[in-house]
């Protein structure tokens, strides 16, 4: 039986044989007479102790990723208690650490690798978790060794590779299903191939079917609210409705995923003392529905009134080498990427939202198609005006990476590096109505409540509106001189391309160089300091479009390239890139950014005594800037708006590692983050809703992260945690249009309370006020297990029993958005007084059990065995302010059990 392996933090949730290299042999001495034993990682890119890392990191081990059921990025996450994540589903998540939730800027603030290979990247792929060693988690700045994505932490997920001379096979077969949900299940399987002295291959595949358990029920009438499902259309006028009802689609359990993939490597000695590697992974993932609910429905259930779907298709090809010129230590790391995502999103209640405004959007609400007649007697029928959203991501990314390692017996060891990526994203992102390129008019705004005015009939005349703002006739202005003087329906569509109403399609174009070092020199022989720089260069460019008809036909912000004038015809041609907004000041059209810099770290560590170190560690990370693009401003015109710069996060961190007796295990760090420039994403007044990015401020980090674990015989407890106290440090100044300038930047100072000057709609002058906790990140969020270990004859038996555990967070920086998402029912009381509501804490529990012998096992489990709904995060479909009522809320997964049946040869 093999022995208990434990890390730091989420040190061992309760499994022997966590990661790495193990010191004791398994078969040496019964389990109540074995210690903790050693794990090896190699997040300071060499193979070490987790004891000796001078860092707080975790790592979980094969056997604790099946036994707590992993299978991607949701389920390690909520393991790891430095770690939050957000996100709609499957494939679309972003994982965060210590509370640094970014809140504007393109880069993700976590690293996130598959081995020495990077996928950076907000809402990364669900990597499956099958023959994996271990899974890594650095918490804190890495941005020495990692980089641009590592601003807070790194996620490193480090595969089983190929052996020599040695034979494996195994499989594991799990049949599971949710509470009262849906029946799930997949297969596994890996093989290890020797060919003689010098050659192995490797390879692993699998299929997953996990069932649902949302239901997605009858409207029957209603909305979310209670009020009738029906559209008036943006106008006071009782003939135009539009009655919503999603009896054809409703579904019980609608939420399921299908998934399969695979990976195969090779590793080839062709001499002693060099390895070279290559690798291909893909996998496919299919998931259904939103992964979230809404409690106004019901527990568990939501009203989608269109298909939500996400087709996530990626490879990954790397190539390793790892050799030795003369004594020193050469590793190349080479590695191209490609990622495909296909999304359909329900988007009902952005039109629920747009009908509720009242007369004057009719433009927005009503469209006509199935005509009969012609000419000023022509008669059109309203079509369904519900927005959808589909979308078609590519991304296509390049990394070279080298290191040059001294030589063992040089008196320091410094690890030299060079860094290269290319990263080619193409966004086709499309908030559309379907038929809206097929239709044959729409109403003309004020249309629906003009006297006497004719729905679904040609206009002969503009709509206007005299002085007591009431919609007329506009006789003087004739637009169809063949329409009916009563018609209030205009010909042509408002989409700018294909279906879309709105669509952005762009070109991204990512370059991140850099070149870094990090050393080690014993000072004592027990006193080690280390230290580490990295020098950075990146530029980013953007080119494309994004808008609505109006945006394309603009002939001072749209160049069409066909013709090469400015503004565009719509419905935009078939080939993309052919109308560009993206930055009319160039000549070109494109957006660029570029910046250099450098980030660094120093540690110092005292091994007091073998099992024992104390550490202390100074670190600093970034996440790089980038373009904001013109902007249009009501009444004013098009205005500049400066690129965001980096933001910086610096890290002061001390702590110890210990091991008592090799049955006791405490581990602990306390630390102090300094978040600057903090990258702030907001809506400016008079844009039509279009947002940009600015440096915004400040905020602060204090936290402890602790583990511990003890063996007493059979038995093994094992509790993990982090309290994280993250707030801003001063307000926040929101950002406003400066008519001197004419540009958009940030107010020099802002008041509480107080409102941007000539703002429409008014602007809080403060975004975002100092105090504020930062959302999506638990104050304190820990996990304790116990673990029985015993033989029952020839069988090895285990039981365990793990606990997870959170309080609650918040969701929002800005405290009105914030209340009206957590606590909407006393949303303007608590914003009065300045509160931001926190989400419910919550305690969960999970059983296992299983035996173990010649190399099969078979395991039992249930997850959120009571069933509770731990509640993670709220979102919204569009802008908080007027979407909240139609927020979904994202819990820990309900209630989930199964039965687990595997072989290894």
């Amino acid at each position: 039986m093999k022995i208990l392996g434990v890390t730091t933090i989420l040190a061992g949730l309760a499994s022997p044989a966590l990661a790495g290299a193990q010191t004791a042999d398994p078969a040496s001495a019964p389990a109540e007479e074995q210690g903790l034993g050693e794990i090896i990682v190699t997040a300071t890119r060499s193979a070490q102790s987790i004891q000796k890392v001078p860092i707080s990191m975790q790592a979980l081990g094969a056997e604790v990723l099946a036994e707590r059921q992993v299978k991607g990025l949701s389920d390690f996450a909520t393991l790891l208690p430095s770690v939050s994540f957000e996100g709609i589903g499957p494939g679309r998540n972003t994982a965060f650490f210590r509370g640094i939730v970014p809140a504007g800027g393109a880069y993700a603030s976590v690293g996130y690798y598959l081995d020495d290979i990077p996928i950076t990247g907000t809402e990364v792929p669900d990597i499956h978790a099958y023959d994996l060693e271990r899974i890594e988690a650095l918490s804190g700045p890495q941005g020495t060794l990692y980089g641009a994505g590592s601003l807070a932490g790194t996620i490193r997920l480090i595969t089983n590779k190929p052996k020599l001379g040695k034979f494996e096979f195994g499989y594991d077969v799990e049949a599971n299903k949710y509470g009262e949900g849906d029946f799930g299940g997949q297969i596994e399987s890996y093989i290890n191939i020797p060919q003689g002295d010098t050659l192995a291959l490797r390879v692993m595949g699998y299929y997953r079917r996990e069932g649902g358990y949302i239901d997605n029920v009858p409207n029957n009438g209603l909305l979310n609210n209670g009020a009738p499902a029906v559209y008036t259309l943006g106008d006071n006028n009782p003939n135009t409705s539009f009655a919503l009802d999603n009896s054809d689609i409703a579904k019980d359990n609608y939420n399921n995923i299908k998934e399969f993939g695979g990976r195969i490597q090779v590793l080839w000695e062709p001499v002693d003392g060099w390895q070279i590697t290559p690798q291909f992974t893909g996998q496919r993932q299919i998931s259904n529905g939103y992964f979230g609910y809404d409690p106004r429905v019901g527990d568990l259930e939501v009203h989608d009134y269109d298909k939500t779907r996400n087709d996530d298709r990626w490879f990954q090809a790397a190539l390793s080498i790892h050799g030795h010129i003369g004594d020193f230590e050469l590793v190349s790391a080479t590695g191209y990427f490609k990622r495909r995502t296909k999304t359909l999103n329900d988007y009902t209640y952005y039109t629920v939202t747009y009908d509720g405004f009242g007369p004057g959007y009719e433009s927005y609400l009503q469209f006509f198609d199935n005509c009969t007649g012609s000419g000023a007697s022509q008669k059109c029928s309203l079509i369904d005006p519900t927005q959808f959203y589909h979308a078609d991501w590519h991304r296509n990314k390049f990394t070279q990476e080298l290191r040059l390692t001294t030589p063992k017996d040089w008196p320091f060891d410094l690890t030299i590096g060079g860094f290269y990526q290319r990263q080619k994203n193409e966004s086709n992102t499309y908030y559309a109505i379907r038929g809206l390129d097929q239709i044959t008019g729409y109403t003309q705004t004020g249309g629906g409540d003009v006297p006497g005015g004719l729905i679904g009939v040609p206009a002969m005349y503009a709509v206007t509106y005299d002085e007591d703002g009431n919609p007329i006739f506009d006789t003087s202005d004739v637009i169809n001189p063949n329409g009916n003087p009563l018609g209030t329906m205009v010909y042509g569509s408002p989409a700018v391309k294909q279906d879309g109403f709105y669509i952005t399609e762009q070109n991204q174009l990512y370059h991140d160089k850099a070149v870094f070092a990090e050393g080690h020199y014993n000072i004592t022989p027990t006193l080690k300091v280390t230290g580490g720089i990295r020098y950075f260069w990146t530029d980013y460019a953007v080119k494309g479009f994004a808008g609505v008809s109006a945006s394309a036909a603009n002939t001072v912000t749209s160049y069409y390239v066909p013709t090469g004038e400015m503004g565009c015809p719509t419905p935009l041609p078939a080939a993309r890139l052919q109308c560009l907004n993206t930055n009319f000041r160039a000549e070109d059209q494109t957006g660029r950014y570029k910046e250099d810099g450098e980030t660094h770290k120093v540690a110092l560590d005292w091994q007091i005594t073998p099992d024992k170190m104390v550490y202390a560690n100074y670190s600093t990370g970034f996440r790089p800037g980038g373009f904001n693009r013109p902007l249009r401003i009501r009444n004013f015109g098009a205005v500049d708006v400066a690129p965001f710069k980096s933001e910086t996060l610096t890290n002061y961190e001390i702590g110890f590692k210990t091991t008592w007796s090799g049955i006791f295990r405490l581990n602990a760090a306390a630390y102090w983050e300094k978040w600057d420039n903090i990258q702030y994403g907001v809506v400016v007044s008079g844009a039509q809703g279009a947002g940009m990015t600015g440096n915004a401020g400040k905020a602060e980090v204090k936290g402890v992260e602790y583990d511990a674990d003890l063996k007493l015989g059979k038995f093994t407890i094992s509790s993990s945690g982090a309290y994280n106290d993250a707030a801003l440090s001063g307000n926040f100044c929101n950002f406003a249009l400066d008519r001197t300038t004419s540009a958009i930047s940030q107010l020099p100072s802002c008041t509480l309370g107080e409102y941007v000057p000539e703002s429409s709609p008014p602007t809080p002058q403060v975004a975002a006020a100092d105090g504020i906790r930062l959302p999506r990140q638990p104050r304190f969020k820990g996990t304790t297990s116990i673990r029985f270990d015993t033989q029952l004859g020839e069988l090895s038996t285990y039981l365990q029993a793990a606990a997870l555990y959170q309080t609650g967070a918040t969701q929002d920086l800005n405290v009105a958005d914030n209340n009206l998402l957590v606590c909407p029912e006393v949303a303007e009381e608590k914003t009065d007084a300045g509160i931001s509501c926190s989400t419910k804490g919550f305690v969960s529990f999970d059983f296992s059990g299983g035996i173990k012998k010649d190399g099969w096992s078979l395991t039992l489990f249930i997850q959120n065995a009571f069933d509770k709904r731990g509640q993670l995060t709220t979102n919204t479909f569009c802008s908080i302010t007027f979407c909240s009522g139609s927020s979904r809320t994202f819990t820990i997964r309900p209630q989930f059990f199964g039965i687990r049946f595997g072989q290894k040869f």
